[in-house]
């Protein structure tokens, strides 16, 4: 529903800027494919207040339209009080919001259901509902009358079910966007449903309501720290998961990233540090494996003291190998274990994290004002063969799984490698210590 409404208010010419609520990558992956913009993360457990205002007002500065994909239930979260739950980000931010309800089996229920949703929270205004997964032209009509009878919530559409619309899933969630060669085939096809269906005209005029944000925006500062560095990134089907603020803070500090397809390309860039992300490495570890060319430069660059930060995915591609059912893949073989997939998860969730005094940024480690970090780790896969008593961590885990359900971080030379996925936010600014790092190697080459 995000992405298609998306894409329609983009079509009529609005620019429209997108956020996600949690720690998701791949949602925001298919919303900026719709907008044509990059689309930013809203997370209670690693953001303040404060700076989940500021990144909101930052980018709706220059924007026309902002959509926010909640995440859950509207009320749902981690806690009995729902600090953290897509109605306290609502109640934030001051935003109307649109309920998107699944109708399947649903008529008159669906009144008591719309009343107590309203009457939950008076922080919150919910000032209209999309009808979704309706089966047919007499159930639309049924639910129309009972909503109109019973509330006074604006009805701004009912979407037939449809299952030639649905985006593929596997283990972690929809298929990113950069992944699906028919991406924006789907996205079209979501298009032409949502212009049918759904009163465009409504919605705008319920978004019209908004308040402006409260906050100023959190201009970007170029200092121009880093003016020079290059830092290297894959970019591609195998790799994925980067938050763009991230990205955009290197950028501020004058780093030039330099993305590089790590199925394609036979050799590393001319680069100063290196930056793998998360993604889904094991449905692309063929050609992972017959591209042993960078495979042998990122070993090499990494045992020449070149600095390297790797999640998930990018720890997984610096191990010895890769399986998965019945396929077995070599990786880089830099970290002394092998990864197996699983078909649950073995990390999943919030993560607290404590560092140690192997954590190779000794900026990270010096700047530090808390002492636990807040991220998230989601991963299917475990690394095994590891030995505990010779393998140096960065992290130990407070809360969450890591490596190895005490630690995380795998620490060798210059290499930081990890199951959690860290946010630079606030005092957890990481990209700050790890271009401090690489700007540090370059003066005492090893």
């Amino acid at each position: 529903m995000s992405i298609g409404l998306t894409r329609a208010l983009y079509e009529r010419g609005l620019s429209v800027q997108t956020y996600k609520k949690g720690p998701d990558y791949i949602d925001p992956l298919w919303l900026t494919s719709a907008s044509g913009r990059p689309c930013y993360n809203l997370d209670f457990h690693t953001q303040s207040h404060q700076q989940i205002e500021q990144l909101y007002a930052r980018h709706m500065a220059d924007s026309e339209l902002g959509l926010i994909e909640g995440n859950l239930g509207l009320f749902d979260g981690m806690d009995l009080e729902g600090s953290n739950s897509n109605a306290a980000l609502a109640a934030l931010l001051d935003v109307p919001v649109v309920l998107v309800i699944n109708t399947k089996g649903m008529t008159r229920g669906i009144a008591p259901l719309l009343l107590g949703y309203q009457a939950f929270d008076s922080n919150i205004r919910i000032t209209g509902v999309i009808l979704n997964q309706v089966r047919g032209s007499r159930h639309q009509s049924k639910l129309i009358q009972v909503v109109e009878h019973y509330t006074d919530m604006k009805i701004l559409g009912a979407v037939q079910h449809d299952p030639k619309i649905n985006i593929d899933e596997r283990h972690l969630g929809l298929i990113p966007s950069n992944e699906q060669r028919q991406s924006e085939q789907v996205i079209q096809s979501l298009v032409d449903t949502v212009r049918r269906q759904i009163d465009l005209d409504g919605l705008l005029e319920i978004a019209a309501t908004a308040r402006p944000a409260r906050v100023q925006p959190a201009l970007p500062v170029s200092t121009q720290t880093y003016r020079g560095l290059r830092i290297g990134y894959p970019k591609d089907p195998a790799f994925g998961f980067y938050y763009p603020d991230d990205l955009d803070r290197m950028r501020e500090l004058g780093v030039e990233l330099i993305s590089f397809n790590a199925l394609e390309v036979p050799r590393l860039p001319q680069i100063d540090g290196l930056f793998i992300g998360g993604g889904f490495p094991e449905t692309a570890m063929q050609a992972l494996e017959h591209n042993a060319s960078l495979r042998e430069d990122v070993a090499g660059f990494i045992e020449g003291g070149g600095v390297v930060y790797a999640e998930c995915g990018g720890l997984i591609y610096l191990s010895r190998s890769l399986t998965w059912g019945e396929k077995k893949c070599k990786m880089v073989g830099i970290i002394p274990a092998d990864t197996l997939m699983h078909e649950k998860p073995q990390g999943r969730g919030y993560v607290q994290l404590r560092q140690t005094g192997d954590n190779p940024w000794l900026y990270d480690v010096a700047r530090q004002k808390s002492d636990v970090i807040s991220a998230h780790e989601f991963h299917y896969s475990s690394l095994e063969g590891l030995d505990p008593t010779s393998a140096k961590f960065a992290y130990e885990v407070v809360r969450g799984t890591g490596i190895d359900g005490q630690h995380d971080g795998f620490v060798y030379k210059n290499l930081l490698a990890s199951y959690t996925h860290r946010r630079s936010v606030g005092e957890h600014g990481w990209v700050d210590a790890f271009l401090a790092q690489v700007k540090a190697s370059q003066k005492t080459p090893e």
